[in-house]
């Protein structure tokens, strides 16, 4: 057991700093009462290490407190709530954002200049939640849902469990899933597939629940979605049992279930692993060869790496799908690699560091090739594989990176390409050079775009951005 389990460290250690101080102990008769160094009682009195529950019984003993009282969730005093607020306000992505240092709030700094340095930052955090008010609710909800895949490694034992079924019922028995046991499938859970040319455009699928019809794009492009995976998604969320979503939370959630589904009988997990486990002894684990494998995107096969890689391997990973603009619009990790965030925690429509990989990958000579970095940054070194996906909506680049210890596992792990990213330090990518500030200032007028689907609400009892209109006309033509 931790103190992190169930308080908080910062209010910990400014208890433990109170009950010593009270009790005119200094920090080398304490540390010499329960045998620990002095340095390690003042890591834990600045919040900055977890004590074993065996410290924190020594420790309560030594001060002739109960063990309860350490643990306690009140700060000790006025004064030490303060500064327990200081702490977590410069933790907080706004402030870190900025690149500025962190003011340690000890007896030194006057009680104004605290009060004083908590009123900012209190501000600055309704400003950025202000600007962000609108979308607030949809990121905040994506990212709580990042929190929940990162916790379970982007690994679904149910949904691994549900789709094993599926491909049992069908006596799918090996490699990737063909379009007739698509249509087996279908069939398996009752339901008859209908390509049209009418779909309505804020539709991937529309299905009939009446008649048991699912309607699906007549012709699919190589620069929309799978087809297959269309289908695998859409009978996904009756498998899965999902109903109407409540809010934002439940719909994302219902979308990241289905598309695993699909993703799991695409790349069933057995021959997937498999497949895995060989390249890795060979040390040639690579996206590419993944994904032709099985016959699935890059972006697919990229996923479902991730679901993969941690639980089965141990290979800790992080996943983006980046626009040629430089704006994140999908992201996972579980590898301690910094993204980033707005105030709320959200990474999605943040721009990204211009010297990682999958940004780098745009000013290649060739950038279609297979491409490979190595990419110092504040939180350690990693290395990416990168490709490139040509969209409707422009070009995307798909990156899956891992720690540098992990790197020997894959194809382009000796790769001499190397950057440095100091992000979010404005000054690595961010702030232009100072001759072209002094040029172009007072002389430059950017507009910026706006995409309006992150501006819209979630009406009560629909799907965002459905035109239910649409559905409904499109329904009654077919009826």
């Amino acid at each position: 057991m931790t103190a992190s389990q169930s308080v908080d460290l910062v209010t910990l250690g400014q208890r433990l700093r109170h009950l010593r101080r009270t009790r005119g102990m200094t920090l080398e008769q304490l540390s010499a009462a329960v045998g620990r160094a002095p340095s390690q009682l003042s890591v834990i009195e600045n919040g900055k290490r977890e004590p074993k529950l065996s410290v924190l019984q020594a420790i309560a003993a030594a001060l002739d407190v109960s063990l309860q009282d350490l643990l306690r969730p009140e700060a000790p005093s006025r004064r030490a709530g303060l500064e327990i607020e200081l702490a977590h306000l410069q933790k907080a992505p706004a402030y870190q954002g900025l690149g500025l240092p962190s003011v340690r709030a000890g007896r030194r700094l006057p009680a104004d200049a605290l009060e004083s340095l908590i009123g900012l930052h209190r501000e600055l955090q309704r400003l950025l939640t202000e600007q962000s008010a609108t979308p607030e609710v949809a990121r905040r909800a994506n990212a709580q849902l990042r929190v929940n895949m990162r916790e379970r490694d982007n690994y679904f034992a149910e949904i691994e469990q549900a789709a094993a079924n599926v491909l049992r019922s069908v006596r799918h028995a090996t490699g990737p899933l063909s379009q007739r046991g698509i249509l087996d499938i279908a069939a398996q859970l009752g339901f008859t597939l209908h390509y049209v040319s009418d779909l309505p455009g804020s539709t991937r699928s529309v299905t009939d629940l009446r008649n048991r019809r699912i309607y699906l794009p007549q012709v699919a492009s190589n620069k929309g979605h799978d087809p297959r995976a269309v289908v695998l998604q859409t009978l996904g969320h009756f498998v899965l049992g999902h109903a109407d979503p409540s809010d934002y939370g439940d719909f994302l959630r219902q979308r990241v279930e289905a598309n695993y589904f699909a993703a799991a009988l695409l790349m069933p997990e057995t021959f997937a692993v498999e497949f895995l486990r060989e390249a890795k002894a060979d040390r040639a684990l690579a996206i590419d060869d993944f994904r032709d494998a099985f016959g699935v995107s890059y972006e697919t096969a990229a996923h479902r790496f991730t679901n993969l890689a941690t639980h089965h391997f141990g290979i800790p990973v992080h996943f983006t799908r980046v626009h040629e603009s430089g704006i994140v619009y999908k992201a996972y990790e579980n590898d301690g690699v910094q993204f980033p965030a707005d105030v709320t925690g959200a990474i999605e429509g943040q721009p990204v560091c211009r010297k990682w990989a999958s940004r780098e990958i745009f000013q290649a000579d060739d950038r279609y090739s297979s491409f490979y970095q190595f990419t110092d940054t504040a939180a350690g070194t990693y290395w990416c594989t990168v490709h490139i996906e040509s969209t409707r909506s422009g070009e995307f680049s798909v990156t899956v990176g891992t720690p540098f210890e992990h790197a020997r596992w894959f194809r382009g792990g000796d790769t001499t390409r190397r950057t440095v990213s100091r992000c979010p330090d404005p000054t690595c990518c961010r702030r232009p050079p100072a001759d072209l500030v002094s040029r172009w200032s007072g002389s430059a007028w950017p507009s910026a775009r706006v995409h309006s689907h992150l501006l819209a609400a979630l009406p009560p009892g629909t799907f965002p951005g459905v035109d239910a209109q649409d559905v409904y006309e499109f329904l009654d033509r077919r009826a």
